[in-house]
């Protein structure tokens, strides 16, 4: 009973992971996706192609052999060898209306925002900017050495107003 409750709980550990949940929502948005592409390609492209001859890629084809016979009825090829171009130039056009998309509309976005997130995080190794304690503990330091003439008191050293009065 209790090994069975281990594959169990074994289970349930594998389906709450991140991963697969993640994955399962890729396949049900790519499942949505498709339709998206097989809309526009049937809505925008096959009247574009349509344009120059049938709207129906898969009606594109050749002949390889000579005895190649077409059905009067569906003029479709009946006899020989022949090539469904069509079909391939369809396909090919939705890979690249679907790529383009995903690399438009996601990808791109993702990066820019990606970019965004990185210049606003500090940079190592690049002093950061007092805050306004410090700076305010610098210039109390500054006026008590000005009035008793002994070095700063600031734990920074010199400091900024330090280095502005030895500048001057």
């Amino acid at each position: 009973m209790s090994e069975s409750k281990g594959v169990l709980q074994g289970f349930k550990e594998f389906l709450m992971r991140g991963n697969v949940i993640e994955l399962a929502v890729a396949v049900v948005v790519g499942a949505a996706f498709t339709n998206i592409v097989n809309a526009v390609v049937k809505g925008i492209i096959n009247p574009i192609v349509g344009a120059l001859g049938s709207q129906n890629l898969d009606h594109y084809q050749s002949c390889l052999t000579d005895t190649c016979a077409k059905d009067p009825k569906t003029g479709a090829f009946a006899d020989g060898i022949y090539i469904l171009w069509g079909s391939v130039l369809s396909a090919a056009l939705t890979f690249l209306i679907t790529a383009a998309v995903v690399y438009f509309l996601m990808i791109l976005p993702i990066n820019k925002w990606k970019e965004r997130q990185m210049a606003r995080k500090p940079v190592d190794g690049v002093p950061a900017d007092p805050t306004e304690i410090e700076l305010l503990t610098e210039i109390r330091d500054a006026l008590i050495a000005q009035r008793t003439g002994a070095p700063s008191l600031s734990s920074s050293g010199a400091g900024i107003i330090g280095t502005q009065k030895t500048q001057q």
